[in-house]
């Protein structure tokens, strides 16, 4: 019952932040959509804010799969490495992620890059650097600071791309330069 009722109320404010936004999304909007009382959103989540980052951490964990799965299926590991993070840079491109993650996100929640999910992405970066620095294709450089930089740009990039009046051009462009950025880490550039 409890899995079923926080399972209604994500999927309810997924739909609901999704095709109105945040803060055009009210409280009984979200409660009639799951046949569900307010009590019931305030028990589970604590409010408004709470729900907006269970569906958060809900795209995240979607997200996170899909950039695993192109790490995990190409043909080498520094293609894999460019090609998702490439990824990550187009996901502002898809409406749900570019309204809910990159612009509600960030003006109900506060800094991305303090999020519970970007240690957890930071460490996956840091890993796959680690690896490549390991199999000598990329330079000898600290694992943890490239990370840091290489989600840095990615995020940056995203949220350029979400906040553009011209997504698809900014996105053209970002990852132009995400890519140049990237191949400036080989050990053979």
């Amino acid at each position: 019952m409890i899995v079923a009722t926080r399972a209604k109320l994500i999927a309810a404010g997924r739909r609901a932040f999704a095709s109105k936004g945040y803060a055009d999304t009210a409280m009984e909007d979200l409660t009639a959509d799951a046949e569900l009382t307010r009590g019931a959103l305030y028990h589970h989540f604590g409010g408004k804010k709470g729900l907006l980052a269970a569906v958060i951490a809900q795209i995240d964990a979607e997200t996170s799969q899909r950039l695993k799965d192109i790490l995990e299926q190409a043909p080498t590991l520094w293609e894999g490495f460019v090609e998702e993070n490439v990824a990550w840079v187009k996901l502002a491109l898809e409406a749900e992620v570019r309204r809910i993650v990159l612009l509600d996100g960030p003006a109900v929640l506060g800094d991305q890059a303090r999020w519970a999910n970007q240690s957890t992405c930071l460490a996956d970066t840091q890993h796959t650097i680690e690896r490549l620095v390991e199999q000598a294709i990329v330079k000898p450089i600290d694992p943890e600071a490239a990370a840091y930089l290489v989600n840095g740009a990615a995020l940056n990039a995203s949220l350029w791309i979400a906040t553009s009046n011209d997504p698809d051009a900014a996105s053209v462009k970002a990852i132009a330069g995400l890519r140049a950025l990237l191949t400036g880490l080989r050990l053979d550039a």
